[in-house]
């Protein structure tokens, strides 16, 4: 990123003086920050004006604004279709790095410092043909492991924890392929009838760990502890020789569609984060409510962001990308293998030896794009791909369907890059 590049340095940096948060909004009329006690995030301590520059990304400014602080944004703007501005509503910055839970109105923001200590820990790079990937949810692959103490069952520092890494090992396994982590919430049908999402295919932020993924005494301590926690999982895994690989959900959000919450990015900035017809309704390709409008190069940034966050920071060695072809539709809706956050997310620097894995298809017309993501072959830098087609004949195969299992004839690997 250079000094000219309009979309720098988005959410909070904090400099010599005085912290910063920065919050693109093509539409909004107006937008302020604001400040909550440090120990109860309902009080509002300090509300900041925020001023637009020339890019449409809002500036405010604060001495107050430093590690721990708990903060939204309120943003106003006009109610023509595709907008969906409540100047009352608090909203969680895209960009946060921690989350808090407010029983009364939803999430704060709250800052977090970046570091760790990684010891001699490092990134495993094992070729991708000679990965061994065991996909794997946090809360599962611990919460009844007797070997693993009760308080850090079915957590972060659980799949951590030696008797899950030695079971791991055992298996031969490369790689952990770990069922979404990002911070995700229930949706409302399920809370209304007293059920919660387990799986996590409804993400709230990009860039924050899912809290009650970790252990009762992290998230007692708060957000800093929770992504202590987290990266500490990485490095133990690390140092045992496993990759972490992240299943990653952009291709909706927890927003849902017309009537679900209003969290973040429907109050900043719906029209530019979401797909809309001529009328201002959702156009849904997720079959979840709403659909990311990746024609638009924000939303593409946005995902660019956060990988390398996620790469870097919490130093995750992959990503499976969840209905994929999503992140390739453009302006027109339509599936284009040369789309700009295809070959972005190939070609960033600091992306390079990440492993990028396509689930490719969604749910939209033409969304069944299987063998049409860019990149190289297996083992070479690119996007490889969920092989259905493969997985189809091995799950008839076992399930004894004899005629459909003599037309097996797909390799493992398949078409191109494509994984099985």
């Amino acid at each position: 990123m250079t000094s000219t590049d309009p979309l720098r340095n988005l959410g909070v940096r904090i400099g010599p003086q005085a912290g910063e948060l920065r919050v693109f909004s093509a539409n909004a009329d107006a937008m302020e920050l604001c400040l909550f006690d440090e120990h109860d995030p309902n009080w509002l301590v300090k509300t900041v004006p925020m001023t637009r520059d020339a890019n449409g990304v809002w500036v405010g400014r604060s001495r107050s604004l430093s590690v721990g602080t708990r903060y939204s944004v309120r943003a106003s703007g006009p109610t023509a279709p595709g907008n969906m501005f409540d100047p009352e509503a608090l909203l969680l910055d895209p960009y946060a790095r921690g989350l808090v839970r407010v029983a009364s109105d939803g999430w704060r923001s709250v800052v977090v410092a970046d570091g760790f200590d990684w010891g001699e820990a490092a990134k495993p790079n094992t070729p991708l043909d000679h990965t061994v990937i065991y996909e794997a949810h946090v809360r599962g692959i611990s919460h009844q492991n007797p070997s693993v103490p009760e308080e850090l069952r079915g957590s972060y520092a659980g799949l951590a924890h030696e008797s899950t890494i030695g079971y791991l090992k055992d298996l031969g396994v490369t790689a952990v392929e770990l069922l979404p982590v990002q911070a995700f919430v229930s949706e409302q049908r399920l809370l209304q009838e007293g059920l919660t999402n387990y799986w996590g295919y409804n993400t709230l932020n990009f860039f924050s760990p899912h809290t009650p993924y970790a252990s009762r005494a992290a998230q007692a301590a708060g957000p800093q502890a929770v992504l202590a926690e987290f990266k500490g999982m990485v490095k133990l895994l690390h140092l045992a020789g496993i990759e972490v690989i992240l299943d990653v959900v952009y291709n909706h959000t927890a927003e849902e569609g017309i009537g679900g919450p209003r969290s973040s990015f429907r109050g900043i900035d719906n029209a530019t984060y979401y797909r809309h017809d001529e009328t201002g309704a959702y156009i849904d390709v997720t079959g979840c409510g709403n659909t990311v409008d990746f024609g638009n190069p924000v939303p593409q940034r946005l995902v660019l962001d956060s990988l390398r966050y996620w790469a870097n920071e919490m130093q995750i060695d992959g990503f499976r990308f969840d209905l994929a072809a999503t992140l390739g539709r453009g302006a027109d809706a339509s599936f284009h293998r040369d789309h700009p956050l295809l070959l972005a997310a190939q070609a960033d620097p600091a992306l390079q030896g990440v492993k990028l894995i396509a689930e490719p298809w969604d749910v939209g017309l033409g969304g069944w794009q299987t063998g049409n993501f860019p990149g190289g072959t297996a083992g070479e830098a690119g996007w490889s791909e969920w092989n259905d087609r493969y997985r189809d004949r091995v799950r008839n195969f076992w399930l004894s369907d004899i005629d459909y299992a003599r037309r097996a004839n797909v390799s493992p690997v398949g078409i191109g890059g494509l994984a099985h």
